[in-house]
């Protein structure tokens, strides 16, 4: 069992940046896939970034040019450093991990973008 602990969200102007971290109660090495996923007011959830086999990163459209996913195996930590925020990126953002046979969820944090 894994247990992911997501930080970094709050309010932020439009233009700003945020970091966010996922830190994971286990080891994150050998985790086939994790991601950043968020959830809009009245959308569905959509994936932001996400690491495949620890080595290929994958990015919405939307993502690409601004935002980075990371992850730091001493720590059992992911990442997601996002810049150039924009209002459309108001959503509670999710940590998503894929270990073995299971797949685990953050509680999420909530990234507002507003002036």
């Amino acid at each position: 069992q894994v247990q992911l602990v997501e930080s970094g969200g709050g309010l932020v102007q439009p233009g700003g940046s945020l970091r966010l971290s996922c830190a994971a109660s286990g080891s994150i090495f050998s985790s086939n896939a994790m991601g950043w996923y968020r959830r809009a007011p009245g959308k569905e959830r959509e994936m932001v970034a996400r690491i495949i086999n620890g080595i290929v990163a994958n990015y919405a459209d939307f993502a690409k040019g601004r935002i980075t996913i990371s992850r730091d195996n001493a720590w059992n930590t992911l990442y997601l450093e996002m810049n150039s925020l924009k209002p459309e990126d108001t959503a509670v953002y999710y940590c998503h991990i894929i270990l073995g046979a299971g797949s685990y969820w953050g509680q999420g944090t909530q990234v507002t973008v507003s002036s």
